[in-house]
């Protein structure tokens, strides 16, 4: 009869650990759900109930005519007013005295649209109804509207653009209210004669459609890549950087430039690199926008300074990165840049006045000031923040190079120090490997073993290799082994 199969020592080993295993497994597991949970919601918070706060966008509205059609638009706001819809502010003509005015209020920023009664409209209209204007073509100069496509253009085209298109058919609604009677009767009284009945056509024409609007988008933005400019094209500059960190890293600890090269070299050998890989990374950036740019009304030197923009707002997040990898544990760096670019993005996904109250801290984040000044660029300089996104900007990128100048130090101190573990352990590995075979010649001479003074001393070799390789991840990390690369030191 044969015996059972010997218990295997691996089996015996896994049954010891397995517990802790999964200990480790469901810290992870819960870890890594509270840190997605965490930022989706907050950037999910960000739109929340956003249709309730559409009346926090503010519309200017000009009468110029001072008559009927002045007061439907009126009578059409005070039916639409509603946390819904934008807030109608009207301003008198002594602050604004030309149809100019209100378009570079607009295009300040003071206003996210703005509509205005041209002047004479409502007697132009009243003599088409009349009979005595030539045609209705009078008629469709009654209204002009103004926004900006540039500025958030998915929200300025839902939020702003079809608001204004409500309220002019509004308009319309409530001019019939007050007046249909009253021209119909008009024309019901109109005589039937060949000359009168061409009279009646141009009044009757001019009943069907009395208001009617002139479009004026300050910039135009309606190709399908606008909706990627405040979001996608926001977070892959920081995922860029941290690729390019970890590369940077692997290079440094495979040429051992950390104890290779001083500080100061270190530091201007990796302002340089990182100049140089967020100067081309801006430009690939810029380029694959105005690639696909399809009929964007764009130009040369707005290339130019979109380019200038991105390249500082890529070196800001470099140095960050920089900064990041040298003080945070390796696992903690997941934490860290997932949270960095969701806090990003979330301050551009969307207008503040579209958001709780409670996110408008990300004024302070460099996401939020480079796309304030992108739309100012786009916008053939609307949109002026030019006055708080530019300290903004450079007040981090002053502030990141000069925490990057310390962490550079102290990668350099952490490498030496990694370098003189090695070597002490090194030689001691020599010494304690001659000791423990003399003590094991002179052991085995007594008990006939050669192992009995060996383990200790691979003991404390472990213990040395490991705080080894520490010293140099926290110098060196993290990092990756850059492709087709290979030393040649």
């Amino acid at each position: 009869m044969s015996s059972p199969p010997a218990r295997s020592s691996h089996q015996d080993d896994w049954k010891q650990h397995w517990r802790s295993f999964l200990g480790a497994v469901g810290m992870s597991f819960l870890l890594l759900q509270l840190l997605f949970l965490g930022n989706m919601s907050y950037l999910y918070g960000t739109q929340y109930r956003d249709s309730e706060r559409i009346h926090q966008l503010k519309l200017l509205y000009v009468d110029f005519d001072g008559d009927v059609i002045g007061q439907s638009v009126l009578d059409a706001y005070g039916a639409l007013q509603g946390a819904t819809f934008p807030t109608l502010h009207q301003a008198s003509t002594e602050d604004f005295a030309s149809g100019r005015d209100v378009r570079n209020a607009v295009c300040h920023g003071d206003y996210w649209g703005a509509i205005y009664v041209n002047p004479g409209a409502s007697a132009r209209l009243a003599a088409s109804l009349s009979g005595a204007a030539d045609s209705n073509a009078s008629a469709s100069t009654a209204l002009t509207y103004i926004w900006n496509g540039a500025r958030y253009p998915a929200f300025a085209q839902s939020a702003v653009y079809s608001n204004l298109l409500t309220l002019i058919e509004a308009t319309r609604s409530t001019y019939y209210a007050r007046n249909a009677s009253n021209v119909l009767q008009t024309l019901l009284r109109a005589p039937s004669s060949s000359t009168a009945s061409s009279t009646t056509s141009t009044a009757l024409t001019a009943f069907l459609d009395p208001i009617t609007a002139t479009e004026h988008n300050i910039k135009a933005t309606a190709q399908g890549g606008r909706v990627l400019y405040n979001t996608v094209s926001i977070v892959m500059p920081i995922i860029q950087q941290f690729f390019f960190m970890m590369a940077l890293n692997g290079l440094s600890a495979q040429f051992r430039l950390f104890t290779r090269l001083p500080p100061r070299a270190n530091g201007l050998l990796r302002l340089s690199i990182s100049g140089c890989y967020t100067c081309v990374g801006a430009l690939g950036m810029v380029g694959y926008i105005w690639a696909f740019r399809e009929s964007w009304a764009v130009s040369g030197g707005q290339f130019v300074l979109c380019w200038m923009a991105v390249w500082l707002y890529m070196h800001i997040h470099f140095q960050i990165v920089d900064v990041l990898t040298t003080y945070v544990p390796m696992q903690f760096m997941p934490f860290c840049i997932l949270t960095w670019a969701i806090l990003n993005v979330a301050s551009t996904v969307s207008p503040f006045e579209m958001q709780p109250g409670f996110f408008r801290w990300a004024y302070a984040l460099p996401a939020h000031e480079l796309y304030q000044v992108l739309v100012q660029i786009w916008s053939d300089g609307c949109e002026n923040q030019l006055r708080t996104a530019l300290p903004v900007l450079f007040s981090w990128w002053v502030v990141g190079a000069g925490s990057a100048v310390v962490a550079t130090h102290r990668r350099c101190r952490v490498a030496v120090a990694a370098a003189a573990a090695a070597a002490a352990a090194a030689v001691g590995h020599e010494k304690g490997l001659e000791d423990r075979m003399a003590d094991g010649k002179a052991e085995s001479v007594r008990t006939g073993s050669s192992t009995q003074g060996i383990l200790p001393g691979r003991e404390t070799e472990r213990r040395d290799t490991i705080e080894m390789e520490r010293l140099e991840s926290a110098a060196y990390g993290p990092r990756y082994p850059t492709p087709l690369v290979h030393n040649i030191l």
